[in-house]
């Protein structure tokens, strides 16, 4: 267990200018848009600093005025002759202009990076969905769905949030701290200076803040990506669940799962709540020393009442961007993990790739061989050694053998699921490492052991997106295999809508659906893997006549445990442990008594004993 979350809690550093650079990648596409947001916050950002000074001057020659002190500079051009009714209208044109375009400078910031955030999160999304598709199927028996998931998701949030809120709000909070401090060093540097003292304070809370943080996300990201996975299989075994009575302890282990995570929580929010008062204190601190030394300074006739007001102002604005920083960076740290995990995926190796210069498939036969095929799923744990045999065009051969022999390996190696480690896969004479996959898998029809439907209708659940498939077509091949039988009783019949679970249709339903679906695209190939494991007696009879029709001018290769269905085919191939022992008919391999007479026997037994105990029943 602790593997599989051991990636949630690696936090990495808190910048990192590789995964930052290569980030920033995707801002490209949008960078005029960018720039726009950039200028937006940085003249907001600028316009801050103008309030506080407005009022100085408002004050020192409006409410306080004092002949001998010199008007501001900027102001001297507007005068009329009357300076107090002229100081205060032009302050007055100027303050509510600088407001208007402070708030249309933030809107459009936050506009234009809100979108950006959007537009990056898709493109990552569409990316990272894109080359999991390309991925091989070794990749997806190592990592569990869950954390793909996660990282689709969740981490894509995050990406999210530091484009929209975090990478240009960072310039903009810098931009405001130096405009601050350089107007206040200008205006008077001892009270600046003064002001400046609960700095280092605010710094080592700032730190401590960020450490205890650090850790308290750690743990948060951890419980819940614990309690995700927990949700995922419990909900998906209910049935297991219920029918053990196992309600009440998979209750009791959420819970403790899920008190882990308030935990956590619990912990994030006490230093939230510690932090943000005690910067507030320091901020009144700060304001406290501005009334205390800009007040004898006053007394002494040294600086303005409007001095001091303007500090008052300035060192309330100067903590704010100092907060805003801390959350930054927390945002900045939990990017650089999820940044870190999203890359990890996308610079997954796609292993199965095509050739450079692909050959062309011509409309052949479909004649299959397997030549000397080797093949280890893990290290040297082979799976299939020196396999050979034919498939002739036309011709449907079953492959038989004890669980794990190797008869579902057959059917990925040809699909090019997997490469084969040793030895060559043949298609009407070309190695199919030479083909593209689309070009390969396009001449397939695949019935699962386990069929997989997606939500959906019925009709788009036979079709999977071909659109070439007319509905003519489409409820011709489900009469075939008689499964029209069962849509015509539900009430919008092919239109009829299947959740997630599909509960609308049974286990053999759905394997009925899946073989109308192999014979809606007319393959030139079929692979039949366990096709009737779930069909009863009456349904499977049903099957093989549409399959009989299917498979007369077709190359077939049907992987079978009930060796019952395939005593017609036209060649049993005899796998064991990754070996081809026996090739011949049902009848030639009875007569020979080897290993399939003794699977033979072995199943005829078993039906026996079952047919036995139904009669006593």
């Amino acid at each position: 267990m602790s593997n599989i979350y051991h990636e949630e809690e690696v936090l990495g550093k808190a910048y990192d200018w590789q995964l930052m650079r290569r980030l920033l990648g995707y801002m490209s596409p949008y960078r005029k848009v960018a720039v726009v947001a950039f200028v937006a916050i940085v003249g907001a950002s600028f316009l801050q600093v103008i309030p506080p000074y407005l009022l100085k001057v408002e004050v020192d020659h409006y409410l306080d005025p004092d002949p001998s002190r010199p008007v501001a500079a900027f102001l001297d051009p507007w005068l009329s002759p009357d300076p107090q009714i002229g100081i205060f209208q032009i302050v007055l044109l100027i303050f509510l202009p600088t407001l208007f375009l402070t708030f249309a400078l933030e809107f459009l910031q936050t506009y234009t990076m809100q979108l950006v955030g959007q537009k990056i999160m898709f493109d990552v999304r569409r990316e990272v969905f894109a080359h999991l598709q390309r991925l091989p199927l070794s990749f997806f028996d190592k990592n569990p769905v869950g954390r793909l998931v996660t990282r689709v998701t969740a981490d894509v949030d995050v990406l999210n949030e530091l484009f929209a809120s975090g990478v240009v709000a960072i310039f903009g909070d810098l931009f405001t701290l130096f405009g601050i401090i350089i107007v206040m060093l200008t205006i008077n540097w001892r009270i600046a200076l003064m002001t400046f003292a609960v700095l280092p304070f605010i710094i080592i809370i700032t730190m401590v803040f960020r450490r205890v943080v650090r850790e308290s996300y750690r743990r948060t990201r951890t419980t819940l990506a614990r309690i995700n996975a927990y949700l995922q299989e419990h909900l998906s075994g209910i049935v297991v669940i219920q029918l053990s009575n196992r309600e009440q302890l998979s209750f009791e282990e959420f819970k403790t799962i899920n008190r882990k995570q308030l935990r956590a929580y619990k912990d994030s929010i006490f230093a939230y709540g510690l932090f943000l008062p005690a910067v507030e204190c320091l901020g009144v601190v700060a304001v406290a020393i501005v009334l205390w030394f800009g007040g004898g300074l006053t007394m002494d006739g040294l600086v303005s009442l409007g001095v001091v007001l303007a500090f008052i102002q300035y060192s309330q604005r100067f903590y704010r961007p100092i907060q805003d920083l801390s959350d930054k960076y927390n945002i900045l740290q939990s990017a650089m993990a999820s940044s870190e995990r999203i890359f990890n995926l996308l610079d997954a190796p796609v292993t199965v790739n095509d050739p450079s210069q692909p050959k062309e498939l011509k409309l052949g036969k479909g004649r299959i061989e397997f030549r000397n095929v080797t093949f280890a799923y893990q290290g040297d744990h082979k799976v299939l050694r020196g396999t050979s045999f034919t498939v002739d065009p036309g011709q449907t051969v079953a492959v038989v053998g004890h669980t794990g022999a190797g008869k579902t390996t057959l059917a990925s190696l040809l699909l090019r699921f997997y490469d084969v480690s040793e030895g060559e896969i043949l298609i009407d004479g070309v190695d199919i490492r030479l083909l593209r996959q689309s070009d390969l898998r396009r001449n397939f029809a695949v019935v699962l052991q386990d069929p997989y439907l997606f939500s959906g209708t019925i009709s788009s659940n036979i079709r999977l997106g071909t659109e070439g498939i007319q509905q003519e077509a489409l409820e011709s091949a489900a009469r075939r295999v008689k499964f029209d039988r069962y849509v015509n009783q539900l009430p919008k019949k092919y239109q009829a809508q299947m959740d997630e679970r599909s509960s609308i249709l049974s286990v053999g339903q759905k394997q009925l659906l899946s073989y109308a679906r192999a014979l809606a695209h007319e393959p030139r190939i079929l692979i039949l893997d366990e096709a009737t494991s779930s069909v009863d007696p009456e349904t499977e009879f049903a099957v093989r006549e549409g399959v009989e029709k299917l498979l007369e001018s077709r190359t077939a290769l049907v992987i079978a445990h009930r060796l019952s269905t395939i005593q017609n085919a036209d060649k049993i191939v005899v796998l064991h442990k990754g070996q081809v022992r026996e090739t011949g008919t049902h009848q030639e391999l009875m007569e020979e008594r080897g290993l399939y007479y003794k699977l033979y026997q072995l199943q005829y037994k078993q039906q026996e004993i079952l047919s036995l105990q139904e009669k006593q029943v």
